[in-house]
Formats: structure tokens, sequence, C-alpha cells
């Protein structure tokens, strides 16, 4: 069985930050047709303030590494982003504990704590818009594909193709959640920015984790 180590864990981290460095004004513009058009930069200022942190805990636990992640985004990430995606990364911290590498059914657990750990902290629901619509899906194609044989490669790639399609749903949707909210019906008719970056962060492990592995 194939497992997902440490290193591989640390380029998926180095990689999304480049996306993220890439895509900022991408996901800026998203965000300023529906929220505080901050998302880009936000998003861009956290993951590089990661990459300053991630050399000085190569060497710990997947866990150390993940709680790195998390509190570093909490303190550098602004608006909801922060909160939402250091929850995230805190939560699948407590998978992976003391571990140097996981299997892919403790990636798949890590991935649902931190989703749940988002549904806690933001209250939000399947179909109102947010970074939910996209890793829900994600995560139940990771699963699936896992239980019914397929190996890491993929199911992460069912994985990244369901926070896709995840994402292109929250597009004619009405946002009920942040400051898109305040916009009701003219919130429909655009793409939901953190769908876009938790899309993103899935694209990535695809492309990065089963090789790096």
């Amino acid at each position: 069985m194939s497992t997902i180590t440490r290193e591989a864990i640390l380029a998926w981290l180095r990689a999304y930050a480049e996306v993220i460095a890439e895509q900022k004004d991408f996901l800026t513009q998203l965000d300023m047709a529906i929220g505080d058009g901050d998302h880009g930069a936000n998003m861009h200022r956290g993951m590089q303030a990661v990459l300053s942190k991630l050399n000085d805990v190569a060497n710990q636990d997947i866990g150390t590494i993940f709680r790195t992640v998390a509190m570093t985004l909490l303190s550098t990430v602004g608006g909801a982003s922060g909160p939402l995606y250091g929850t995230f990364f805190l939560q699948m911290a407590s998978v992976a504990n003391g571990k140097t590498a996981l299997t892919p059914a403790e990636f798949s657990e890590a991935l649902k704590r931190g989703i749940d750990g988002i549904v806690a902290r933001g209250k939000a629901a399947p179909g109102e818009k947010t970074m939910i619509d996209a890793l829900l899906p994600a995560f139940e194609a990771l699963k699936s594909s896992l239980d019914a044989g397929a190996s890491f490669a993929e199911a992460v790639r069912a994985s990244a193709a369901a926070a896709a399609a995840g994402r292109d749903a929250t597009i004619p949707m009405v946002a009920k959640k942040g400051r898109a909210s305040y916009l009701g019906e003219r919130s429909a008719g655009h793409q939901d920015p953190g769908a876009t970056s938790s899309h993103l962060l899935l694209e990535t492990a695809a492309r990065t984790l089963p090789e790096a592995s």
C-alpha cells in the first residue's frame, strides 16, 4: 500500500503556495465581484508566510507541519479565509500527530477532519456558495474511490475533479454565508473565490502528492 510521505506533504504545500501566487489576481477578481476583493492577496500573503516556515519544520512529523501551516495562516490571513483555512489544517493535524507518513485512509480521514472543522467554524452547508461546495465533494470522491480499490493517485485525481465540479456549481448559487450573502440574488452568476482556492488545493494535491510519495 502506498503512503503519503512527509516530503510529499511539504512538496504539496510548497506547490500550493506557487499556485496561489500565480492565481492571486484571478482570485481577487472573483472576490471583487461578490466579496471584499482581498481573497487572492490574503491567501498569497498567508502562503508566502507558510513557505518561510516550512524549512524550519521539514524534519518534524506531519502533524507539526500542518499545525505550523494552521497557525501561520491564522496569524497572517485576513477576513474569513485565515480562520477557515487555519481550522482546516489544524484539524488535519489531529490525524497526523507523530507520523512521518500517512496511509491513503489516514489522508482521507485528515481531509474529513479538516472539512468538519470548517463546517463547525463557518456553519456552512452544501449549496450555500462556499468552499464547502468544493471540499465536501472532493472528500466524498476520495473516500469512495479508495473504498472501491483505486490507487491513491487515482483517488486524489478523482477528488480534484469533484472539487472542480463543486467549484463550478457555485456559479448559479445564491450566497448564504459571508459578505457575498449581502448581495442576495445578485450573488448568482459568480464563481465563489473560496471554492476556487479550495479546488486549487486539491488540484495541487493530485499533481504533487503521488509523484513525491
